[in-house]
């Protein structure tokens, strides 16, 4: 791409023009938006935990064959994004919904961090679920939800993955693959209160699992509703379907405008880009704020 053209796709005076004039926003975050709050996205190269490649923790035939396994993995999860904060980013985003009726946001994430930051509930879908919400695992022959829960450790069995690290230098034992875990039995684990038969698991979409149907129709119905005028990918390589979809699906040739903003943006992301497009590489924590100063002004955040 010749220099004089990324210019254009760099410009963040044009962002800001094309920003203004947009009522109908559309936004897709993956897991590099929480980076800046310090959680990892186990995914890629460094998506491993106790040398288990977590994609293959995250399905429902592993919870079956060692739910005590995994359980450790997203109580571990749990853990640290009880421990983080939401950013600059989390905060820009739920002040953008504030001020723009016609926003609306899907995330991939399920640390919870969009909600801490108030994001209004009315324009995010999470489209992976939450750590936070729990189910039976008889679902959906059993009905049973806890939408919101924060316990730390959810049991006891699951204390360790709450253990706080004393000494830096070392890793953790639950995170040293060289120290054995002790096995933990299923009846150690929470079962569900309703059936009484079933294990709670958490309320996230595991690989070879559904999104919730009822959500996919309310973000296709909305996307169908008008125009839109912009697209903004954020912290994600637009890997993971149907998340990844959402910016072509819908994008009005001609009007509506595709914005990039992530740590990296390779040279096919580049090549891909179409008169009206944007790309910003960096933090999105650090870039969100600036990039929608002109619609939420200067951000507030809350005092530590």
């Amino acid at each position: 791409m010749a220099a004089a053209s990324r210019a254009a796709f760099t410009s963040i005076p044009l962002f800001h023009e094309k920003l203004l004039k947009s009522n109908r926003i559309l936004a897709v975050c993956g897991a590099g938006l929480s980076a800046a709050s310090g959680l990892p996205t186990f995914r890629g190269a460094g998506g491993l935990w106790r040398n288990h490649n977590a994609i293959d923790i995250a399905t429902p035939e592993a919870f079956e064959a060692n739910p005590g396994l995994v359980w450790l993995f997203y109580a571990y999860r749990r853990h640290m994004a009880l421990q983080a904060k939401p950013n600059p980013a989390h905060y820009a985003l739920a002040e953008l919904a504030r001020k723009k009726s016609g926003f609306r946001c899907l995330s991939q994430n399920v640390d919870n961090l969009h909600v801490r930051a108030h994001h209004p509930p009315a324009q995010l879908s999470l489209l992976h679920g939450s750590l936070f919400s729990l189910r039976c695992s008889n679902s959906p022959t059993c009905k049973w939800t806890d939408p919101y829960n924060t316990a730390d450790p959810l049991c006891p069995a699951l204390s360790p993955a709450s253990e706080s690290n004393l000494d830096p230098t070392k890793p953790l034992p639950l995170l040293d693959p060289s120290k054995p875990l002790a096995e933990i039995p299923a009846s150690e684990l929470p079962h569900c209160p309703e059936c009484k038969t079933g294990l709670v698991r958490p309320g996230v979409v595991w690989f070879g699992e559904n999104l919730d149907e009822k959500m996919l129709d309310d973000i296709d119905a909305w996307i169908e509703r008008g125009e839109v005028d912009m697209v903004l990918v954020i912290g994600t390589s637009s890997f993971v379907y149907p998340a990844a979809g959402y910016a072509e699906r819908a994008r009005t040739e001609g009007r509506t405008s595709v914005v990039s903003v992530n740590l990296e943006i390779t040279g096919k992301d580049w090549g891909r880009m179409r008169e009206g497009d944007f790309g910003f590489e960096g933090d999105a924590a650090v870039l969100l704020p600036e990039l929608l100063g002109p619609v939420i002004g200067e951000l507030e955040l809350p005092v530590e």
